[in-house]
């Protein structure tokens, strides 16, 4: 018999890549202070897993953002600055992903089983095409290559739509989309995944919810690492997610649930 879950779409920073998401937080800080704006990483991070241009929108639309923004450049904030900050980031943040673009622990041992079991691989990201060519070559490098892609404008609108994920899905002719899982760190990607009829997996300890690099999470106190990971799940539970887990090393287990309910017939929330 096949495998009830068909395929597996995931995100990239924070969820397989980039523990902590820290290489879009950096190259957004940077970008801003380029026009003389300082920004907050709880700023940057607030509207985190956005097609780029709609999260620097949302970022000057922020009050407080643009008051800084019309101080430093005497006028408030405009579609066109919006615009020119974009420029900005791209070849900033091509090189903050390429130097962020480590494995997570679990994620190279995770694809091979999946590839074992039959299930189709591919995945989504609020970067664009040109970032994310270095991205795969160190992905690729280190054993993880999905069989799609989909990047930042490569679809009518991005996240929460489910375009997405439907052209993933699409692309791998797997269908239907309740026997499909989506995995991500971002409550913007988790409503991707559950506009488009899949079951959802927020990770939340690995991604935008504590943000903090790999080797900053494990020197937390034990019981500061069960608060900010709890209030970083309670985020992805707010936002419906199927199942919340800590990191990609724990998705086995629960595959393996979603799969004995696929089979019993039961769908994914919101379908």
């Amino acid at each position: 018999m096949s495998y009830p879950v068909k395929a597996v779409i995931f995100d990239w920073a924070g969820t397989m890549v980039d523990f902590g998401s820290m290489a879009p937080v950096a190259a957004m800080i940077d970008a801003f202070a380029a026009y003389g704006v300082a920004l907050s990483e709880a700023e940057v991070r607030r509207d985190m897993g956005r097609a780029k241009r709609a999260h620097i929108g949302a970022i000057l639309d922020a009050p407080a953002v643009a008051a800084r923004w019309t101080a430093a450049r005497g006028a408030p904030p405009t579609a066109a600055d919006g615009d020119l900050i974009h420029d900005a980031l791209e070849p900033l943040i091509a090189a903050a992903a390429v130097r962020h673009a480590d494995l997570i622990p679990g994620a190279a041992d995770l694809v091979a089983d999946l590839a074992k079991l039959g299930v189709r691989i591919g995945s989504g990201t609020g970067y664009t095409r040109p970032t994310m060519v270095g991205v795969l070559q160190r992905a690729a490098a280190q054993g993880y290559s999905p069989s799609v892609v989909v990047c930042s404008g490569e679809t009518p609108s991005g996240r929460p739509a489910p375009f997405m994920t439907w052209k993933a899905l699409t692309e791998l002719d797997v269908w239907p989309a309740r026997a499909c899982v989506k995995i991500d760190d971002a409550t913007v990607g988790i409503e991707e995944g559950r506009q488009a009829g899949c079951w959802t997996i927020g990770v939340s300890a690995s991604g935008n919810g504590v943000g903090l690099g790999l080797d900053a999470y494990r020197d937390l106190t034990e019981a500061d690492r069960v608060e900010r990971v709890k209030a970083s799940a309670q985020l992805l539970e707010a936002a419906s997610a199927d199942y919340v887990i800590d990191t990609i090393a724990d998705v086995r287990p629960i595959l393996e649930e979603i799969a004995v309910r696929i089979a019993a017939g039961e769908q994914p929330a919101g379908v």
